[in-house]
């Protein structure tokens, strides 16, 4: 088995001789050929014998094991050069070439087939074989996933120049879609969220890492490279299943362990490095120039990777802005952000507050001491190399959503358009003061996202922390943690001033309610007594108008009755006596021929009307008060004399 130093010696080699620049590529061919350089090298040009023709002629390298003596002198024959090795491309076939096996494995829908090949079959070969296992017409079929674009059926395999293992998927756009059941287990597959817990083999240091099913192998590896500082195209995996064989698979097709999958990543040798360490061993193998070896190894820092040299990744080319420039509308502008956020990192994230920062201040600083929270404010920049790995990872976490919708109102905004950028300025100004709106001005792009903590008090807003972009869900967590204890202790002190405050509010309210109450009290009484006099006026009033109208009628039958008969006169006389109510006694004399309404008359002129009392005789006991008022004394019996006594009526 080869050594490390040995095994950089024959990466650098096998890509100067092959011409491969896929590191991963290169290094895939030499272990499946346990690092024998010969047989790495046949497999992707066969010769017989382990014979190389060069431009120089034929040069033979004996031995299974290629070492660094073998090495040395290989090398030492060719003569010295600024580019010592080219591609090899055989100028004459010594032995008939033996058949190169390529080996496929094509995904269409639920299904992968495995086709396994010879160099020298074509495209349509590989469709006719696919016809058989998949029952698809050849001539409905799109073979993708090409490394070098789209080939026609006509192509030979050979002249793509393919590594062993290759993966390819089928497209019918002529053909109806799969069962809406089947599509339904997809989507619902792309909308999982996969926790991959991922190592960093060098530092022993682990990160939980929430991936949907949507995203690809090649975000989690860009992802890795801003959380470990290690380029894609170094990072040595383990952990990631057999079928998982290319960066542009999403995860939810991948074959991972669903819901948590465990990855160790680690750092491979730098192929600048292994180049520098063979030349000096053997300075005259081949020439690297000064510049190639930085520029290569730091394109990945740039937005490149893997065959990206020169300018910005694809994917975000695509990315729409997250708020509108010269936004006049606030909460338009976060209406846009919250749905581009969620677009882009998925719906598990903080609740930003849609409203403008004023709104915000109201909501978060200025309900009752209970009710008040802390005003967090996200700043976002898209060119940041640190946002999408603080997005997915920080503030997309369910513990730091879970605490920031718990004590926080989130706000936020973008920072990436100038425009956008001085509008907050100004406002952090007006509520912050010059000093944070400074400290903000002079923060560098590479040190977005931020994260702002703000604590309302009661004459200012108090900034507590700025939080930068280049941290650990740990380290936030932390950070927010103490911002809360802080907020904390301030937030009891407000609650004891409110609720003392509110005790002395409610006695004096009880005081006043007590006041009220009393001078209701006296004035519903007070009330009470004028109207009682009132009604004792207007009884008395009624009672004097009653004796006035019964002293009018009593005198008016006083003065109506007949002359009292003497004694001595002729006529027929009755002598009544009548005794009253309070045991007094009136006598009168009538005449027997007068009637008895006069006797009722002369009974009322006394103050005792026939309509309340009754007049009763005694022997025998009759209600005079009912006899026929027209018939004279005579006639009803009251003759010569009678005794009568007055009863009130019921």
């Amino acid at each position: 088995m080869a050594s490390n130093m040995d095994r950089e010696m024959i990466l650098a080699d096998f890509q100067a001789c092959t011409g491969i620049e896929n590191i991963d590529e290169a290094i895939t061919l030499l272990e499946q050929n346990n690092w024998d350089l010969v047989a790495a090298i046949n497999g992707v040009i066969p010769q017989e014998n382990g014979i190389l023709q060069s431009e120089y002629g034929v040069e033979t390298l004996h031995g299974p094991a290629y070492g660094p003596s073998s090495h040395s002198a290989a090398a030492s024959s060719a003569p010295s050069s600024s580019s010592a090795f080219r591609h090899v491309v055989p100028s004459r076939q010594i032995v008939e070439r033996q058949p190169r096996m390529l080996d496929f494995r094509v995904e269409y829908r639920d299904r992968n087939v495995d086709v396994v090949l010879e160099d020298s079959s074509t495209v349509g070969n590989i469709k006719h074989i696919l016809e058989n296992e998949l029952q698809i017409p050849a001539s409905k079929m799109l073979l993708k996933g090409w490394k070098t674009g789209d080939v026609d059926d006509s192509t030979v395999l050979k002249s793509l120049h393919l590594p062993k293992n290759n993966s390819l998927y089928v497209l019918t756009p002529d053909l109806p879609p799969p069962s809406s059941s089947h599509s339904g287990a997809l989507q619902e597959s792309l909308n999982q969220n996969f926790m991959l817990i991922v190592t960093h083999r060098e530092v022993q240091r682990e990160y939980n890492l929430n991936f949907s099913g949507s995203s690809t192998i090649q975000e989690v590896k860009r992802n890795v490279y801003d959380l470990t500082s290690i380029p894609v195209r170094h990072q040595l995996w383990e952990g990631w299943p057999s079928s998982a064989t290319d960066d542009s698979m999403t995860l939810a097709v991948s074959g991972l362990t669903f819901p948590c999958h465990r990855l160790t990543v680690g750092r491979r040798s730098s192929p600048v490095q292994t180049r520098e360490q063979s030349e000096e061993q053997c300075t005259d193998v081949h020439m690297v120039s000064d510049s190639d070896g930085d520029d290569f190894e730091d394109a990945t820092e740039f937005g490149v990777d893997d065959g990206e040299m020169f300018g910005v990744a694809s994917s975000a080319l695509r990315k729409s802005p997250m708020m509108p420039e010269n936004a006049e509308n606030e909460g338009d502008a976060l209406l846009q952000f919250t749905a581009e956020f969620s677009s882009r990192y998925g719906d598990c994230h903080p609740v930003y507050f849609i409203g403008s920062l004023e709104a915000a201040f109201q909501e978060a600083f200025y309900g009752k001491a209970r009710d008040r929270k802390l005003l967090a404010i996200y700043l976002h920049h898209d060119e940041s190399v640190l946002t999408n790995v603080f997005c997915s990872q920080m503030l997309c976490a369910e513990s730091i959503v879970s605490y920031l919708s718990q004590n926080f109102i989130t706000w936020a905004w973008d920072m990436t358009k100038e425009a956008n950028r001085a509008r907050f300025l100004t406002m952090c100004t007006r509520h912050f003061g010059s000093v944070v709106a400074q400290t903000i001005r002079t923060q560098k792009t590479d040190q977005f996202p931020l994260f702002l903590i703000i604590m309302g008090k009661r004459s200012s807003n108090e900034v507590l922390n700025v939080i930068q972009g280049n941290t650990t869900v740990d380290e936030l967590m932390m950070r927010l943690m103490a911002a809360m204890e802080i907020f904390s202790a301030q937030q009891q002190e407000d609650i004891k001033d409110e609720d003392e405050r509110e005790a002395r509010e409610n006695v004096k309210r009880e005081q006043d309610e007590a006041y009220r109450i009393s001078l209701e009290a006296d004035r519903a009484k007070r009330e009470a007594q004028e109207r009682e006099m009132a009604e004792q006026f207007r009884l008395e009033q009624i009672r004097k108008e009653q004796e006035e109208e019964r002293e009018a009628i009593r005198l008016s039958l006083e003065q109506s009755l007949p002359p009292e008969p003497k004694e001595e006169s002729t006529e027929s006389v009755s002598k009544l006596r009548i005794r009253t109510p309070s045991g007094e006694f009136f006598e009168r004399r009538f005449l027997a021929s007068s009637k008895l309404q006069v006797v009722f008359d002369f009974v009322a002129s006394k103050g005792y009307p026939w309509e309340e009392y009754k007049l009763l005789g005694t022997f025998p006991r009759r209600d005079v008060t009912q006899l026929d008022p027209n018939k004279s004394l005579l006639e009803v019996k009251l003759y010569p004399q009678e005794t009568l006594f007055l009863e009130a009526k019921e």
